[in-house]
């Protein structure tokens, strides 16, 4: 598989001579069968160092907008992304969303490893966001172990904004190494089997996602702020505090 060519010979070796990566608790990862890892999201990159640090082949949503670029830079990305494993997902909402949770639940009905990121986006400041429900629906429909996931200190190496890997930073007009060895941290498997048939209970749905995001702030040292990841961009983008919504309870905000 290109897929296994790529990782094992190219994207693997060069990830772990450039970067180290510091890589703790893949006992917790199940050698066979299905099971749902559910990480926090830093940076695009946490969708290299990821799957890299794990021996088996992790599926992972990706925005369809990926996939449909046009030119041949656009058939190449798309390309790239189908050969590391990860799918295209619409992530308009509704349907859409129905359709991306079939996706999941497919995958992990073959006995694969299928990744998530509950915040939905990308942290806009490195801390971690409220997490959206469609992540317990899946833990609960499938019945599978759900494995929380710390990605660490990757923004550092690509902060916001930035397409890859930013290696070096400027000093004095000299390029410098950005001296950051990056960290992915696995947890150990939550149970959600007493809510089996649960599926469709919003607080039921609550309670698990909230469970999910506390084992995430415990394993990666995070804040944990109670609003979502798109709210709190759409307040940055426009100058507002995001922490003075939350302090304010803006209940659209959250």
């Amino acid at each position: 598989m290109l897929y296994l060519f790529l990782r094992r010979f190219l994207v693997a070796p060069l990830v772990k001579l450039i970067f180290r990566p510091k890589v703790t608790g893949l006992e917790h990862i199940p050698d066979s069968g299905p099971a749902l890892l559910v990480s926090n999201h830093l940076a695009f990159c946490d969708s290299i160092f990821l799957p890299v640090a794990v021996p088996r082949q992790i599926v992972f949503p990706a925005k369809s907008e990926y996939f449909t670029a046009p030119g041949l830079k656009g058939k190449v990305v798309a390309t790239f992304f189908r050969s590391v494993g990860q799918i295209p997902i619409d992530r308009s909402g509704g349907r859409a969303s129905l359709a991306a949770l079939n996706t999941g639940l497919d995958i992990l009905k073959k006995g694969e490893l299928f990744g998530i990121y509950p915040e939905g986006t990308r942290s806009p400041d490195g801390r971690l966001y409220k997490g959206k429900t469609g992540v317990a629906r899946m833990a609960i429909v499938a019945g599978v172990p759900v494995i929380p996931v710390a990605m660490i200190d990757t923004e550092k190496l690509q902060p916001p904004g930035q397409v890859w890997p930013n290696w070096f930073y400027r000093e004095k007009g000299r390029r410098l190494p950005r001296l950051v060895r990056p960290g992915v941290a696995f947890g150990e498997p939550l149970d959600f089997s007493r809510y089996e048939g649960m599926e469709r209970d919003r607080f039921v749905l609550r309670s698990v996602t909230d469970e999910i995001m506390y084992a995430l702030m415990e394993l990666s040292g995070q804040e944990y702020v109670d609003i979502y990841a798109d709210k709190a961009k759409e307040l940055i983008k426009a100058g507002e505090s995001v922490d003075e919504h939350v302090r304010l309870g803006d209940t659209k905000a959250s």
